[in-house]
């Protein structure tokens, strides 16, 4: 018995470690498909090789990837293992098939119902609601079973604490190290991100400024010279188009220079009330003219330093890519909102638009990468650097056709 239960503990951690070794730097939509093939190998193999007791009662731990699976993809990803589940229990045949089928059947229906709530829980929280709802199947599974030996004599207690057990245990486990994985991506990722933010402000502190000075002064004789009388109309269009490069190029320079540390002069301590009033008189001719209405609310009375010259173009730079968002679909909602929650303030702004899906959202923020065929992706790194320099986080959900919110956590000084 105990090597049959060492070698299913082994059989769940397979996934696990195929997962680390070969597929964890793969894209995330390519990375789902596989875990979910990974689970149904270590489901259909536990259900293989059972764990024998020595009264003849057998059972496994199949549950526990069937649980994981429900939890974290929710109904579409874990539909193949309920498949496979009911395929392999008719193969095997024995008794309780039926009642195996209508037990899964309510575990399908039910446990994914608890997919958004489980992944809006932290770390902690998550091992243990799986371990509880892992004690509460195991439980309403011996139930049934009970209902078919009709006996329960010291000999069922004793399987089935052994059973509750063994569940929770290789649960507990196997949580602790899928919740490592997620922590350390998820760590990896922020501190490539910070490396990327300091690198592009290091470079636009070096080099912006330079390249402004001679960019002034070529825009000044070329003005100065287009008012001359002497030059010809295609002289003149020559140092128009010039003037207009120009310009394009200081546009991209003064791009550069948002990243540059915050200016001392430029600080303040508020609760970004100010911020909100400048910003919404900014974007609110550019949303009446693609027919966007803006919603606003403030409920905000925690402080904190931070540039308001970053923090204003910030938010125009999101308010702007909201309402482009929604000019292809003729108009829609820009909803913004600054509210606090536990010592944090947070600012939440949603549209209507066209959403993103999976690979673009894994890609926002990144340099040089923009969902707009015009776009640099300048924008977007900007307000991920400003936000990191207030050591805050950005929460993006979007959905292809249904719009996206931006939440930008900053923790109160």
């Amino acid at each position: 018995m105990f090597e049959t239960l060492l070698l299913n503990f082994l059989v769940l951690l397979f996934p696990v470690v195929i997962y680390i070794i070969f597929f964890e730097n793969r894209p995330y939509t390519y990375c789902r498909k596989i875990i979910v093939l990974l689970a149904v190998m270590s489901m259909s193999l536990c259900m293989i090789m059972p764990i024998h007791l020595d009264s003849g009662f057998i059972f496994d731990l199949r549950y526990i990837p069937f649980i994981i699976v429900s939890l974290y993809g929710g109904h579409k990803y874990v539909f193949p293992l309920y498949v496979v589940l009911n395929i392999l229990r008719f193969y095997v045949g024995g008794d309780g098939s039926i009642h195996s089928l209508l037990f899964s059947t309510v575990a399908l229906l039910l446990i994914p119902l608890y997919h958004h709530r489980f992944m809006g829980l932290n770390s902690r929280n998550r091992i243990l609601s799986a371990c509880a709802l892992s004690f509460l199947t195991m439980g309403c599974y011996l139930i049934a079973v009970s209902l078919i030996i009709k006996q329960m004599n010291q000999e069922f207690w004793l399987i089935a604490t052994s059973a509750i057990t063994t569940n929770i245990g290789a649960m507990l486990i196997i949580m602790i190290l899928v919740e490592r994985i997620i922590t350390n991506f998820n760590n990896r990722e922020r501190i490539i991100q910070s490396e990327r933010l300091n690198v592009v402000s290091e470079l636009a502190a070096s080099v912006s400024h330079e390249i402004r000075n001679p960019l002034t002064v070529t825009n000044g004789f070329l003005q100065l010279l287009n008012k001359s009388d002497s030059l010809t109309d295609r002289e003149k269009r020559f140092i128009e188009l010039s003037l207009q490069e120009l310009t394009r190029a200081e546009k991209i320079v003064s791009d550069y220079l948002s990243f540059a540390k915050p200016q001392s002069e430029n600080m303040v301590y508020s609760n970004m009330s100010d911020e909100l009033e400048y910003t919404k008189n900014i974007i609110m001719p550019y949303a009446s003219i693609h027919d966007v209405e803006v919603e606003f609310t403030f409920n905000n009375s925690l402080s904190t330093y931070y540039d308001r010259n970053q923090m204003q173009q910030c938010l125009i730079n999101l308010y702007k890519n909201g309402i482009e968002a929604m000019k292809e679909s003729g108009g829609g909602t820009l909803s913004i909102e600054i509210l606090e929650s536990k010592r944090n303030i947070v600012i939440r702004i949603c549209d209507t638009g066209v959403g993103m899906t999976k690979e673009e959202l894994s890609r926002v923020g990144k340099p040089y990468y923009s969902t707009k065929e015009e776009g640099t992706g300048l924008g977007m790194l900007m307000v991920y650097s400003t936000i990191n320099k207030l050591k805050g986080s950005i929460k993006v959900h979007s959905e292809k056709g249904e719009g996206t919110t931006f939440q930008l956590t900053i923790p109160a000084s």
